[in-house]
């Protein structure tokens, strides 16, 4: 069967909200039901309005280290600081973005974004989005008796790419990685490093129909993914390595000596 993506159009949310329950209203308001076999894809931004987790930028206390981050990179200050309390890990960065890390999750800026909030706001990345994940799956279980996978997605920027693609940002009840090493290529050649990163995959397609401007479609249904479902609970190591494992930083830490 032939893999489908459905968009829900669903009302725009300023305070914090239950998702779970947006998500049944929005389903009737749209006419469309979840299956079973369905992965449910959910924008991090609005998981992020539910948790409130926005900042009023003219609130911010900027430190000495915010201040340096903020000259070196030619940031906000108000901007540097919160990159700073957000992130694990800064690699470096040009001017107007730093390359951070945090919980293995490479991003500009720490994933802070202005767009699609009143001006002076800032949103973060959500709180604890594997369990957000598997919280939203287990109540879908309970209220419909039909197992889905959830995908929280993102959209960033991707090395020396123009423009931005959907990533999973964390995920639940699917199987987020397809290991298909020692299978054979079209050839009759052996893969030997080859990992399929599923729900990236999904996440960029349902990503792609969500949109990024004003369509206020932060859920989507995406349906014959042929992905597996799981009822096990996903460790996020399974979707994200070190940064210090990642052939683009050890790579670019190493340049060539000639």
């Amino acid at each position: 069967m032939q893999l489908t993506v459905f968009t829900l159009l669903a009302k725009r949310m300023n305070k914090k909200f239950d998702v779970f329950e947006t998500l049944l209203k929005t389903l009737e308001n749209n006419n469309e039901s979840l299956e079973e076999g369905d992965v449910l894809v959910i924008s991090t931004k609005y998981i992020s309005n539910s948790q409130e987790r926005i900042v009023d930028l003219k609130k911010i206390i900027t430190s000495e280290k915010g201040k340096k981050i903020s000259k070196e990179y030619q940031l906000k200050p108000e901007i540097a600081e919160i990159i700073i309390r957000e992130s694990d890990k800064i690699f470096g960065g040009i001017g107007g973005f730093v390359i951070t890390s945090s919980d293995n999750i490479m991003a500009p800026n720490a994933g802070i974004d202005k767009s699609n909030t009143k001006k002076g706001l800032a949103i973060l990345y959500p709180i604890n989005p594997y369990l957000t994940a598997e919280e939203i799956r287990r109540k879908i279980f309970l209220k419909f008796f039909i197992h889905v996978g959830v995908i929280l997605v993102d959209s960033r920027l991707m090395p020396a790419r123009i423009g931005t693609s959907g990533i999973a940002v964390s995920c639940a009840g699917i199987e987020p990685v397809l290991d298909i090493r020692a299978k054979k290529d079209l050839d009759d050649n052996p893969l030997k490093v080859t990992f399929q990163a599923v729900v990236d995959n999904l996440a960029t397609i349902a990503n792609h129909k969500m949109g990024e401007g004003a369509e206020s479609k932060p859920f989507a249904i995406v349906r014959n993914s042929e992905a597996t479902l799981t009822d096990r609970k996903i460790n996020p190591s399974e979707m994200a390595i070190s940064p210090d494992q990642c052939v683009y930083v050890r790579g670019l830490s190493n340049p060539p000596k000639f």
